[in-house]
């Protein structure tokens, strides 16, 4: 029996499994647009369980799992047993012998670790506080999609050093190309917390500005993430000048793209300028969370599929 792949922070595969879901990703997405069935997960269930709150999310694995011919089990932590304080261990042992694979939206990263220890099925990060693997996927394929091998090229990371940009970090490292990260003072990044095994693809910015200064793409989210509520004025003002506007994407390549993982907040972490002008992709990047999604399901629980 083979070992079971888990995909848990981006670094969990290799450059050349990336190549292969983008490919996939493609062939899959080409199938959704001409209304041709493609059940490779037909009588297959998808387990997702939710601890913070999600539309994305929720939504693309669902519709995803169903579209490969499947089917998705919605669990909110507050309607299940894990609200009650069941073990982590006990609950992927159970959850895992009833299902194909299992999608965890929580916070802490340890307990998506823990699952998956005790998992019988594949284990998805569909979002915790330190990663967001699915949905830094989901960009890059967007990114070849409308300009090409990302290899080589530079992403400009304006405001939190969140989940998102941990996940930048280490997609950089691992499909070789750069990131600049901008960040208010007390809101570097932590290259342990990120995961970081060398420091040669990213470099940090005291001024937005310099960060976006000929990036090939241009990425921000909002300023106080879920489970920081409580920081939510004192960032407002610590974040006021990381606002990704006009003048910022001026100083871009001149076909650089914009992205946001969305929700967003027009006019503070982004200018609505900005978010609905012609050099934004994000409701092509929204969208791509299916299909990417969609070509991850599939490889981890039956493998790579020839076309």
């Amino acid at each position: 029996m083979n070992a079971i792949k888990h995909y848990l922070q981006f670094k969990d595969f290799t450059r050349e499994e990336y190549a292969y879901l983008f490919e996939r990703t493609g062939w899959i997405k080409d199938k959704f647009k001409r209304y041709e069935p493609h059940h490779p997960l037909f009588d297959r269930t998808l387990v997702m369980i939710f601890e913070k709150a999600s539309t994305r999310t929720r939504l693309s694995f669902e519709a995803g799992m169903h579209q490969l011919g499947g089917s998705a089990i919605y669990l909110n932590t507050r309607d299940s047993q894990l609200g009650r304080g069941e073990p982590v261990e006990d609950a992927a042992q159970v959850i895992s012998r009833m299902s194909d694979a299992v999608m965890i939206r929580t916070f802490e990263q340890s307990v998506i670790e823990r699952f998956a220890e005790n998992s019988r099925v594949p284990v998805i990060n569909g979002l915790t506080n330190e990663y967001h693997p699915c949905q830094i996927m989901a960009d890059i394929y967007t990114f070849i999609e409308h300009r090409g091998d990302i290899r080589g090229k530079t992403v400009a990371w304006i405001g939190d050093s969140n989940n998102m940009c941990n996940t930048w970090l280490q997609a950089a490292e691992l499909l070789d190309f750069n990131v600049h990260v901008s960040t208010p003072p007390g809101y570097e990044i932590e290259p342990e917390r990120a995961g970081l095994y060398g420091t040669n693809h990213f470099e940090q910015f005291a001024d937005p500005m310099e960060a976006c200064k000929g990036a090939d793409l241009v990425t921000t989210d909002v300023w106080t993430s879920m489970g920081f509520e409580a920081e939510n004025d004192e960032r407002m003002k610590a974040f006021a000048d990381w606002c990704v506007d006009e003048d910022m994407m001026r100083v871009a390549a001149k076909d650089a793209v914009f992205m946001h993982c969305l929700p967003a907040h027009r006019g503070e972490e982004v200018t609505a300028g900005v978010i609905d002008g012609p050099q934004s992709v994000v409701w092509d990047e929204a969208e791509n969370r299916l299909h990417a999604q969609k070509a991850l399901l599939e490889y981890l629980v039956i493998g790579r599929v020839d076309s």
